[in-house]
C-alpha cells in the first residue's frame, strides 16, 4: 500500500487517531548500555496489547540521561518496529533550544507521526520565552505537536494565555500531556479550544477522572506493565460505560500509586524485570536501582495484582 502524503494522512487526525493509551516506553540499560534489541521487542508488546500509540523518549525514558543520538536511535526503532500499525509520538525537548531543534529535526526527517515538546526545564522561563521557544521550533515542521505540561519536573508551568497565543500562531499544535493535579485546568482548556484540543494524561491516578472531563487518552507509565488495563480505560470511556473504566481505574489504583514509590521509572524498571519484560532494571546514574526493601514493596504490590 502507498503511503499517503502527509497533508492527506493527518487532516483532521487530531481528532481521529491522536488518543488512546499512548505508554512512554522506558529505556533497557545494560552495562551502561542502550537494549536497543529489548526495546524493540517493548514496542511489539504494547502493540500487541493493544496501545493506541508509542512515545519515544518520554519521562520514564530517563531521556535526561541519554545522549542526543541515542534519543535519535530509540525513535528510528520504534518507527521501524511500529511499521505504521500505531502513530509513533516522539518526545523532542530539552533545557537547550539547539539540542531540541536536533531532536525534532530527526524525528521528522525519521517519520514520527507527532511530537511532544516539554517546556523547558530548569531554567524557569517567563511565558513570553515559552512561546517564543515553541513557535522557534514549530516553524521547522508541520506535524501536529503537543506541549509537555510537567511543572513537577520542569519547574515551570503555562497559562491558558500561553496557550491562546501558541494556538493563534501555530496551526499544528493540537494539544498537551498534562501531567498536574488540576482537572480545572483541563476543563478550561477544552472550554476554550474545544473538545478536539487533545490532552493525554499524565498522572497515573487522574486517569479515569482527567478523561471523564474530556481528557483524549492516557500517556501513563504503567502502560508499560498493563498496556491492555489502559486500552479499557480508554475504550470504556469512548462507549460512554463509565462503571467499566471506573472499576479499571480502581483496580489499577496501587499499580498507579506504586510508580511514584521511588522516582520514576525506578519502580517501573523494577517490576518490569519481575515480569520477565527487560533482563535488567538498570539506570544512569544519577538515578539507582530499586533498594531491597522496595523491592519487597513492589514485590506485594504486584501480588496483590494478581501477576506474580
Amino acid at each position: 500500500m502507498q503511503k499517503p502524503a502527509r497533508e492527506e494522512l493527518w487532516m483532521g487526525l487530531e481528532v481521529g487517531h491522536l488518543r488512546g493509551s499512548v505508554p512512554p516506553i522506558i529505556t533497557p540499560i545494560v552495562d551502561d548500555a542502550v537494549d536497543y534489541a529489548t526495546y524493540a521487542d517493548l514496542v511489539s508488546f504494547q502493540i500487541e496489547n493493544g496501545s493506541h500509540g508509542i512515545l519515544v523518549n518520554g519521562t520514564t525514558a530517563e531521556p535526561s540521561t541519554l545522549t542526543v543520538a541515542e534519543r535519535n536511535r530509540l525513535v528510528d526503532i520504534a518507527i521501524e518496529a511500529a511499521n505504521r500499525r500505531v502513530p509513533v509520538y516522539a518526545a523532542t525537548g530539552s533545557q537547550s533550544l539547539a539540542e531540541t531543534k536536533l531532536l525534532t529535526d530527526h524525528a521528522v526527517k525519521a517519520g514520527a507521526d507527532a511530537l511532544l515538546i516539554v517546556t523547558p526545564y530548569y531554567i524557569r522561563p517567563p511565558q513570553r520565552g515559552i512561546i517564543a521557544y515553541y513557535l522557534e521550533i514549530a516553524q521547522r515542521h508541520d506535524l501536529p505537536w503537543l506541549i509537555y505540561h510537567i511543572p513537577g519536573r520542569a519547574a515551570v508551568s503555562v497559562t491558558l494565555d500561553t496557550l491562546k497565543a501558541l494556538k493563534d500562531e501555530s496551526t499544528h499544535f493540537v494539544g498537551m500531556k498534562h501531567a498536574v493535579n488540576d482537572l480545572g485546568f483541563v476543563s478550561e482548556c477544552i472550554g476554550e479550544f474545544g473538545s478536539d484540543f487533545r490532552i493525554f494524561v499524565g498522572l497515573e491516578e487522574l486517569s479515569f477522572p482527567m478523561m471523564a472531563v474530556g481528557a483524549c487518552g492516557l500517556m501513563n507509565a504503567i502502560g508499560n506493565l498493563k498496556p491492555d488495563a489502559l486500552v479499557e480505560i480508554c475504550e470504556a470511556v469512548w462507549r460512554d460505560d463509565l462503571d467499566v473504566a471506573r472499576n479499571h481505574h480502581q483496580r489499577l489504583l496501587e499499580l498507579n500509586q506504586a510508580v511514584f514509590f521511588d522516582t520514576n521509572p525506578i519502580a517501573i524498571k523494577y517490576m518490569m524485570k519481575r515480569l520477565g519484560l527487560i533482563r535488567q532494571n538498570e539506570h544512569r546514574l544519577p538515578m539507582m536501582s530499586a533498594t531491597p526493601k522496595l523491592e519487597q514493596r513492589l514485590d506485594s504490590v504486584l501480588k496483590r495484582a494478581g501477576l506474580l
